[in-house]
């Protein structure tokens, strides 16, 4: 196992070497959350579980609001209909999560906790230059990392704040830690811009968290983080193999693997 990487962004180094857990849109789910991904209900039992990390997703509203939601409409976990960028913030209001839950907007998690720090994920493009605006008014350079699927958000993104917030490898980015001779060729040439590369265990036939990838990431400083684990023996093998955080849906589950383990920090 090697060495826990220093990144240099505060996000990331200030654990001082403790395993990340992220509260996975919340912890979606946690037999008490099922039906309430990404609400302010969920973050809220995440917290009060003692988890500092939460992911969570990004969209635009048609009038310019950033919110904490995963799918680009409202269907599938709301009693409305709509593709959120069509719809105002006051047409969005009306859904509810679960029957219950308003869809959270992003200054409303980070006023709600200001504790805490967020995985957000970028999902639409209209989304990239509001995210760095809304980073950049609240001085939230240390407590956001930025990902996506999507390496010309991420190329946006990271543009538009200059590198000064941590993200995540895209999937070509990730390739090419996988294939090139070296984690530290990789990050040349990406210009040292990927801080963590944010991975499944499994990608089909293709076990994508190998010692080696470990390995040659944090030989080129940058965290490995795996998602959506919420098996515990899963989560004891990846941990054995030395990664610096996990997401999971089962908050309470990798809660008590941590705790077991003496690896559970509830202080950020």
């Amino acid at each position: 196992m090697t060495a826990v990487p220093t990144t240099g962004y505060e996000f990331l180094d200030s654990a001082g070497g403790a395993v990340l857990a992220f509260a996975h849109r919340g912890g979606a789910f946690h037999p008490e959350l099922e039906g309430l991904e990404n609400t302010m209900a969920a973050f809220q039992h995440a917290v009060s579980l003692g988890y500092r990390y939460l992911e969570t997703d990004v969209h635009l509203t048609s009038d310019g609001v950033l919110l904490a939601f995963h799918d680009n409409v409202l269907d599938r976990v709301t009693d409305q209909q709509g593709l959120i960028s069509d719809l105002t913030l006051d047409e969005v209001r009306r859904a509810k999560v679960g029957g219950r839950e308003h869809v959270p907007t992003l200054a409303e998690l980070f006023d709600a906790f200001p504790q805490v720090r967020f995985n957000i994920d970028i999902k639409a493009p209209d989304a990239v230059p509001a995210l760095a605006e809304f980073i950049a008014e609240r001085d939230l350079w240390d407590r956001v990392l930025v990902g996506s699927f999507s390496r010309a958000r991420l190329r946006e993104f990271r543009r538009l704040t200059s590198g000064r917030v941590a993200t995540s490898a895209a999937p070509l980015e990730v390739a090419l830690f996988r294939l090139l001779p070296s984690g530290r060729l990789a990050s040349r040439l990406l210009r040292h811009r990927v801080a963590a590369l944010q991975v499944p265990h499994r990608s089909g036939p293709i076990t994508v968290v190998t010692p080696g990838l470990v390995r040659r990431a944090h030989r080129a400083g940058v965290h490995v983080h795996v998602w959506t684990i919420d098996d515990p023996a899963e989560m004891r093998v990846l941990l054995d193999l030395g990664v610096d955080g996990l997401f999971t849906d089962r908050t309470d589950v990798l809660r008590d693997v941590l705790v077991k383990r003496g690896n559970w920090r509830e202080s950020a």
